[in-house]
């Protein structure tokens, strides 16, 4: 017998009636309130071009490193999954991967995934049986047809989901044509902006970092061979960025390091890493150096910088050889904020103009580094839970962890970080029941009043990220 698919309108609420009924009250306030997508990695050219999706795959699968990863895990080929994404697939092997992911659906039990797949075939393609071997084949058909349609090209998702602001991970040396075309389309009415990624241009001990800033110093006019010329380069690409709209420069090293070298040694490290004589300690000096740097900047030209370390990058080689990045083999690492970012924060931890949003998958330093780091410095907010933990018990956890030090006015708001469209607005409802339920359970405590609770549940679905993020 064929399962059925069901979503339980109560779902993530508190199991207590009581706190329950508090919960739903407070989410009907915001349930239908606009999405701000202030960092996440969709291509800019599905919204700009709005072309038809091709098949369940390429749209669904193989984009969501989140739910490749756990099938790779249980012996599944990557590459039988349209991995990496935007591999070309003929139906016979879209139809194979599909059924793959079906067949395996009791691996995502207890998962996040499976919380947003079910709400993503129910709620957008009304699909109402449970993925499995014996009905991949409907599903597939069902989502097939519906993408075929106008209704599901993206602009027009966009409209549905009611995604207001978006923004999208650029490489410093794009020249965001894609943002280009949106932001002169008359009919286009949401907001699609880039943000400034500079993290390759940022390590020298990477093999290909002399080709990276030598294209750097091409696309700015700047003499990238020394490293006063890096710096006017870099500042020449934020104003580039800011110029086509962007709201935020992102960040991700493997630590927050950021003592700055002095600017003599800076550039005899620099010149070092140009010929390819920098050591490693020293290539680790001139990086912090470089983060640093981007802080400063960000203090001139107000570009929110966000900062989230902590990852071991493509940890298995023969994955990233074959595949390339982003693939689902990063593994979370310990990270200390404290005293790294002491540096950073004594310059400009207290200018107005400064804003840093901290994330972390390391949840330990949510009460003892990034709450009180928040609840001091006019400058910090902590992000929300992001890749490993933005799910419901982690969420949970989270707002327990940094409410009572930072409460919630120095969080980020929601932050979806992800390339699989179609699950944006299930991950933004999540947090939003997530939120509610948590003030509910403030409210049934008597820790706050109910319309204390409406306030704060308005605030960090829209007037935190607007704050955050400058939108």
């Amino acid at each position: 017998m064929v399962a059925q698919l069901h979503l339980h309108p109560d779902r993530l609420f508190p199991p207590d009636p009581g706190v329950r009924s508090i919960a739903r009250h407070l989410y009907e306030s915001i349930r239908d309130l606009p999405i701000l997508s202030p960092h996440g990695h969709v291509p800019p050219a599905w919204i700009a071009d709005d072309a038809a999706f091709t098949d369940p795959v390429s749209l669904l699968l193989s984009p969501d490193h989140y739910i490749n990863r756990l099938l790779h895990a249980d012996g599944v080929s990557l590459s039988d999954l349209g991995v990496p994404p935007g591999t070309p697939l003929s139906e016979e092997q879209a139809r194979k991967a599909w059924k793959l992911f079906c067949a395996r659906w009791p691996l995502f039990q207890g998962t996040p995934m499976k919380y947003w797949m079910e709400e993503v075939l129910a709620d957008i393609f009304d699909i109402d049986v449970r993925p499995s071997e014996e009905t991949a084949d409907i599903i597939y058909d069902r989502i097939s047809e519906a993408i075929a349609t106008p209704g599901f090209r993206p602009r027009a998702l966009m409209d549905r989901f009611n995604i207001e602001f978006m923004a999208t991970t650029d490489d410093p040396c794009d020249d965001l044509a894609h943002h280009d075309k949106l932001a002169h389309d008359p009919g286009f009415t949401h907001r699609v902006v880039p943000t400034f990624r500079p993290d390759r241009y940022c390590e020298p001990s990477r093999p290909d970092w002399v080709e990276l800033v030598t294209r750097l110093g091409e696309v700015s006019g700047a003499d990238t061979t020394t490293y006063a010329g890096w710096v006017s380069a870099m500042e020449n690409r934020r104003a580039y960025f800011k110029n086509h709209g962007a709201v935020s420069s992102d960040h991700a090293h493997a630590d927050v390091q950021t003592e700055p070298l002095t600017p003599d040694d800076a550039e005899k490290i620099y010149m070092a890493a140009w010929a390819g004589r920098a050591n490693p300690i020293e290539a680790k000096a001139l990086q912090q150096t470089m983060l640093f740097e981007q802080g400063r900047m960000a203090a001139d030209d107000g570009l929110t910088m966000t900062v989230h370390p902590g990852v071991y990058r493509n940890h298995h080689t023969q994955t990233f050889e074959t595949y390339g990045p982003d693939v689902g083999c990063d593994i979370p690492m310990s990270v200390e904020f404290t005293r790294a970012l002491h540096p950073l924060l004594d310059a400009f931890g207290a200018n107005p103009n400064f804003t840093l949003v901290l994330f972390t998958i390391d949840e330990t330093t949510y009460s003892r580094e990034l709450a009180p780091l928040a609840g001091f410095y006019p400058a910090v907010y902590v992000g929300v839970p992001w890749w490993f933990i933005d799910a419901p018990d982690a969420i949970r956890r989270y707002r327990a962890a940094v409410t009572e030090t930072a409460g919630f006015s120095r969080t980020s708001g929601f932050i979806d970080d992800t390339r699989a469209f179609l699950s944006i607005p299930a991950r933004h409802d999540m947090s939003r029941r997530l939120d509610c339920g948590y003030l509910a359970q403030l409210v049934a405590e008597h820790r706050l009043e109910t319309d204390e609770a409406l306030e704060a549940a308005y605030c960090l679905v829209e007037v935190n990220p607007r704050r955050v993020f400058h939108v």
